[in-house]
């Protein structure tokens, strides 16, 4: 374990921070030209100890820049009768309408619209792509798409999202964490987790939602930064790290069916199996990948991966039953020969 840490998860984590400066030397272009048409959407994609604040690794080559905007003081938060995994935005009072910066996205309802939101924002970026004659390095995906996506240099996908950021509340009606029955983590983690709050994002909502009247209007909710805080102490980021080399390296299974966003979540929900300190000991690593990876196959054979915070949200939603069962094969080859073979690491 020892030497797949120090080769192939340091030099997956060097290639991952090469990718993203990579894309970092071309996306502040675009959005410094998106902010010179339109001085609302300022650029928030900014560096801060060696991180990129709102920049998120899907897999190797695709990332997620999360703008976040200015000013919803006017609005209140509403996650009753939303979709799963969505909230909506709505005026406190038709009065403060023209107070808004937003005042042209919000629907004759009082709501702030998140596909006019992203619909404009989406037209600024080809906009200001052809304004910076940024078109030799980046092209615009999916045209017909309400999403804003980029391909750099043919090499990586990114897709830009304005976002809110909301503090100092909690969904009530959407969100299942904390478990009432879960140990872990602390009260005190748990109540630091709420002051922080989550995202609100302008995209497309989760596959697993059914269509609903007010679809088009929701933001979803992203939890990105509360997981981060989850996984601090021990070997939890460790642990996240190998999974996801091991992933790369060996579930490269069409279709996207297994991704970093369903191995985070497989590893929070073993830390509420796990919740003492000890079980996260560098010690016990390869009984939490073990335990992690049996319960892979066991969604992938269900067909069933819930997500971590939000209720009704199926991360499995849309893909293919027969490649989830391939999956699910390679995963438990994966499984079993890295239990039965002590030397299985060094050869991964």
């Amino acid at each position: 374990m020892k030497h797949f840490v120090s080769n192939i998860v340091h030099r997956r984590k060097s290639e991952t921070y090469q990718a993203i400066a990579n894309v970092c030397r071309v996306v502040p272009e675009v959005l410094k030209h998106v902010e010179a048409l339109e001085p609302r959407f300022i650029s928030s994609l900014k560096q801060l100890d060696g991180r990129y604040l709102g920049l998120y690794v899907v897999s190797p080559k695709r990332f997620e820049v999360c703008l976040y905007l200015n000013q919803m003081g006017v609005f209140n938060f509403i996650d009753d009768g939303c979709p799963s995994g969505c909230a909506m935005l709505k005026l406190s009072d038709e009065r403060k309408r023209s107070m808004s910066l937003w005042t042209e996205f919000i629907t004759a309802s009082g709501y702030l619209s998140a596909r006019k939101m992203r619909s404009r924002f989406t037209s600024l970026v080809g906009e200001a792509i052809r304004r910076g004659n940024l078109q030799s390095q980046v092209q615009m995906v999916g045209a017909n798409s309400h999403s804003t996506v980029l391909s750099i240099n043919d090499t990586y996908t990114v897709e830009l999202i304005p976002a809110f950021r909301c503090g100092a509340i909690w969904p009530q009606n959407t969100c299942s964490w904390p478990s009432p029955d879960s140990y872990w983590p602390s009260q005190a983690a748990v109540a630091n987790i709420k002051l922080r709050g989550f995202n609100l994002l302008a995209k497309d909502p989760y596959p697993s939602v059914k269509p609903v009247n007010t679809e088009g209007d929701a933001w979803v909710l992203s939890f990105t930064d509360s997981e981060e805080l989850l996984l601090a102490g021990g070997c939890r980021r460790l642990c996240v790290s190998m999974l996801k080399a091991l992933c790369d390296k060996h579930l490269n299974v069409p279709g996207d069916c297994i991704e970093y966003i369903h191995l985070k979540n497989l590893v929070l929900y073993e830390c509420e199996k796990h919740p003492r300190d000890f079980e996260w000991f560098d010690e016990a690593l390869f009984d939490r990948i073990n335990g992690i990876l049996l319960q892979l196959v066991s969604c992938l054979q269900c067909r069933k991966c819930p997500h971590f915070f939000l209720k009704g949200v199926e991360l499995f939603a849309g893909k293919s039953r027969t490649v989830l069962d391939q999956a699910a094969k390679q995963v438990w080859n994966l499984a079993r020969d890295l239990a039965t073979n002590p030397s299985s690491f060094e050869a991964t």
